[in-house]
């Protein structure tokens, strides 16, 4: 998560705290305050909690894996790239694991002819690193 949500949050939970102080007894309002912040950050840390990882042949995006013997190759996108494969150029069946603050994202095509997935969309803070470890996963497949 971006340090500007994390901010914007305290803020809107400072200001449920001094509409509360202001209108409750002070328990009521440090109790509220608490449950809030609490709240906002189970939210916070729960939205940003999906990872990204590649390692033992496979590529991990949130929940989904795939193993590399299934993909075809990945390519970085820039931030323009990123939102016409998202928007416009988009495939429903597509896997999308994406984040309005990452604004660039990989691009992995899925070669396996049951997966009915054209496609996985991964947004990345480093796009070139994560494709290049794609890209060694799915040449590294012993059936090829």
């Amino acid at each position: 998560m971006p340090l500007r949500w994390w901010v914007q949050g305290t803020m809107l939970v400072a200001t449920f705290w001094l509409a509360f102080v202001v209108s409750t007894p002070a328990i009521v309002a440090w109790s509220a305050t608490a449950v809030l912040a609490l709240a906002m950050s189970g939210l916070f840390l729960g939205y940003g909690a999906a990872r990204v990882d590649v390692a033992d042949g496979w590529l991990r995006a949130g929940r989904a894996r795939i193993s590399g013997e299934f993909l075809a190759g990945a390519e970085s996108l820039d931030a323009h790239a990123t939102r016409q494969v998202a928007g416009p150029d988009a495939d429903a069946r597509a896997y999308l694991l994406l984040r309005p603050y990452l604004k660039r994202a990989v691009r992995v095509t899925v070669r396996d002819a049951r997966d009915p997935t054209p496609y996985w969309l991964v947004g990345s803070r480093d796009p070139e690193h994560l494709a290049a470890a794609i890209r060694v996963i799915s040449a590294t497949d012993p059936s090829r």
